[in-house]
């Protein structure tokens, strides 16, 4: 339970109202800042205004997945309002005072750095990636149906890194039939991708592979679909690229060789908000729990 907690959220979409009933649930006492708009009201929950006096009582501070900008700014699909969290809000939390995000702009590490504010990046933690690469990957199969005209079964599909997602969607794709190569870096995910039955290349070689191409799915956050790799592309393929923005394809150049290249982040949130929220929910109050009820949990 969390009875003894202050729990504030500050802007969000679909995936924090998950996290909300969860806190409601467990006893928690709920903020809302931003939420306005809310079809439904929450019941246990209370609407307030983003000022310091509200921060200067939280226990925990949840942010949406994105966070906040450079500038402090923060979106919520609750509220026309503008949100702007400054240093001023974050210099009135206690000490003690968790912040949850997905994923921390420098702005915002900073800030809690210099606050001795403890931030916790859910989508760094494995178990949260774990997790959503579900759906991630149930949205990457639902774009490339919509974006084609072949089946998957029988298609040549290149999924370019092997990390937590990229594993679940080339086991994925395999299953259902497709000829899936694995763009990696490294022997041990060589190794691993030679154990699931999949054909492994370099993805500095990746030009030599995207010729006989299908479709693409990029899950690697740097700029690895270049000019030069997109110049031996067919124009036919399609590119559906899950990583975080600014992704990595060179967008200008796909659309001048009238290539269709995706950008889909954050699928998750988009495919499956309840599913995505119900991760959130689930991390977040195992953090929350008291050190010696997580042990229990754990044996």
């Amino acid at each position: 339970m969390l009875t003894s907690k202050h729990v504030v959220f500050l802007g969000g979409d679909a995936r924090q109202l998950e996290v909300i009933k969860s806190c409601i649930q467990m006893n928690a006492r709920v903020s809302l800042i931003g939420y306005d708009n809310l079809q439904s009201p929450l019941s246990g929950a209370s609407l307030k205004e983003l000022t310091t006096e509200v921060l200067s009582k939280a226990d925990v501070l949840v942010l949406p997945i994105v966070g906040t900008d450079e500038q402090g700014n923060v979106s919520s699909v609750f509220t026309s309002k503008t949100l702007v969290l400054t240093e001023e809000h974050l210099a009135s939390l206690p000490k003690h005072c968790i912040v949850f995000v997905g994923i921390a702009k420098p702005h915002l590490k900073e800030l809690c750095e210099r606050y001795e504010i403890e931030l916790i990046e859910l989508m760094e933690r494995d178990d949260v990636a774990i997790y959503n690469s579900i759906p991630t990957v149930e949205g990457a199969l639902m774009m490339a149906i919509q974006n084609t005209d072949i089946t998957i079964h029988g298609s040549v599909c290149l999924v370019l890194g092997m990390g937590r997602c990229g594993l679940s969607l080339a086991r994925t794709l395999h299953a259902i039939g497709a000829k899936v190569k694995v763009g990696v870096r490294g022997s041990a995910h060589q190794a691993r991708a030679f154990e699931m039955g999949l054909t492994a290349f370099d993805t500095a070689e990746l030009n030599l592979h995207v010729k006989e191409a299908d479709l693409i799915f990029n899950t690697i956050p740097a700029p690895v679909i270049t000019s030069k790799v997109l110049s031996h592309c067919p124009h036919d393929v399609v590119i559906i690229d899950l990583a975080s923005k600014p992704g990595g394809v060179d967008y200008a150049f796909a659309e001048k060789r009238g290539i269709k290249a995706i950008l889909a982040p954050s699928l998750p949130g988009i495919v499956a908000p309840k599913t995505a929220g119900q991760i959130l929910a689930r991390t977040i109050t195992q953090l929350l729990k008291p050190a010696e009820l997580q042990k229990e949990g754990a044996v």
